[in-house]
């Protein structure tokens, strides 16, 4: 049955989020695009965008791809196999952390776990980014954020509210 095993996939996910359901983009687009074929390319992009345009956790990835494959059933299996499997271990093991910390390799750990989120993240960022076919002006809008971001104080809305207009005017 389908929902079950949207259940059993997204659950598997869950224990590798780490930077949230954004990080796992890549593998959720195995998982779901190039291994079940429950959705194409180009739906899997319109749901992202969709759930980044939305208020709210970007979990909400998940759900509506539940949704799309699987109705209401599908986005309630994903979306509490998302968050309930790692809540249950991250409940049961966190006062056995708390009692290693201090310790070189608890440190460790600590700090290898940004890397591999922001890798994550990045890698999710370079799967939509090829799945909606830029050409050079949204590269060169991506880079003028970036060096406006890095050396500036704009506010990010200022940013986003011009590659908006620049959208709008069809220029990206």
């Amino acid at each position: 049955m389908i929902v079950i095993d949207l259940f059993l996939e997204f659950a598997l996910l869950s224990f590798v989020a780490f930077g949230g359901a954004t990080a796992l983009l890549p593998e959720m687009h195995r998982v779901v695009v190039e291994n079940h074929h429950w959705l194409n390319d180009t739906t899997f992009t319109h749901l992202y965008a969709i759930a980044q345009a939305a208020p709210g956790p970007n979990v909400l990835v998940v759900t509506l791809i539940g949704w799309e494959v699987g109705g209401l059933a599908g986005a309630f299996a994903a979306t509490l196999a998302m968050c309930l499997p790692m809540s249950i271990l991250i409940y049961l093991l966190i006062d056995r952390w708390e009692s290693f910390s201090g310790r070189r390799w608890q440190k460790a750990v600590s700090l290898g776990v940004a890397p591999l989120a922001v890798g994550l993240i990045f890698s999710g960022a370079t799967l939509i980014a090829q799945a909606a076919a830029f050409g050079w002006a949204p590269w060169l809008l991506v880079a003028a954020t970036l060096v406006a971001n890095l050396r500036t104080k704009l506010h990010p809305l200022w940013l986003i509210a011009v590659g908006a207009g620049l959208g709008l005017l069809g220029w990206v």
